[in-house]
């Protein structure tokens, strides 16, 4: 276990302890961290979706504003972007790299991704394993491009959300979208390879 995991999982422990406590349990209805093993990922999902944003910033140690990446405008119709962002062509391949790192698009923070296993996966999402098979790409793409389009609620980062719908963004990091074009594209053409298998 890396310091970075090891000190996800003393944070989640001390919320999980000081939540307890909050409620005023006694010495013998406390429950063990053993026994909440099960509302940890929610912890780590929620505490991964703050830290990524700031290791990845703290990567940047040149103290200068990056030019932003030209922006694509995108229609919805019928709860889908039926066509790629700028027409660009997404690789599968860079798309699955994308999804697993923390400092892109940080997928396994709230979903169980067909991938390598990862230990501190999240719940909060549904499993992605089949979501070629349940949805089509331009809805998939919408998911991922601005998820409030289908859950005002929704925690998920709008990785291409329009800049006028960003909130408290710092100027260094004005004019930016989470992900570029090209990464939406990458992970959207990964997760349109993700079929059910036949006989599951």
């Amino acid at each position: 276990m890396n310091t970075g995991t090891a000190i996800l999982w003393r944070l989640a422990v001390l919320l999980l302890c000081r939540r307890t406590l909050d409620f005023g349990m006694d010495d013998s209805c406390m429950m063990t961290v053993k026994d909440c093993r099960h509302r940890l990922p929610r912890f780590l999902a929620a505490i991964s979706l703050a830290a990524a944003p700031l290791a990845a910033h703290a990567a940047d140690t040149g103290g200068s504003k990056a030019a932003p990446e030209p922006y694509y405008d995108w229609q919805v119709e019928e709860y889908q972007i039926r066509e790629p962002l700028g027409g660009l062509v997404g690789v599968p391949e860079r798309g699955a790299r994308i999804a697993s790192d923390q400092h892109a698009g940080n997928c396994y923070a709230c979903h169980v991704l067909p991938l390598d296993p990862d230990e501190f996966y999240g719940d909060l999402g549904p499993p992605l394993a089949g979501i070629a098979s349940r949805q089509s790409v331009g809805m998939i793409r919408l998911h991922v491009v601005d998820q409030t389009r289908f859950n005002p609620e929704t925690v998920m980062p709008g990785y291409y959300r329009r800049f006028e719908q960003l909130n408290r963004v710092a100027e260094k990091f004005q004019g930016h979208t989470y992900l570029t074009a090209q990464q939406i594209e990458d992970v959207v053409a990964w997760l349109a390879t993700l079929h059910v298998e036949a006989g599951q």
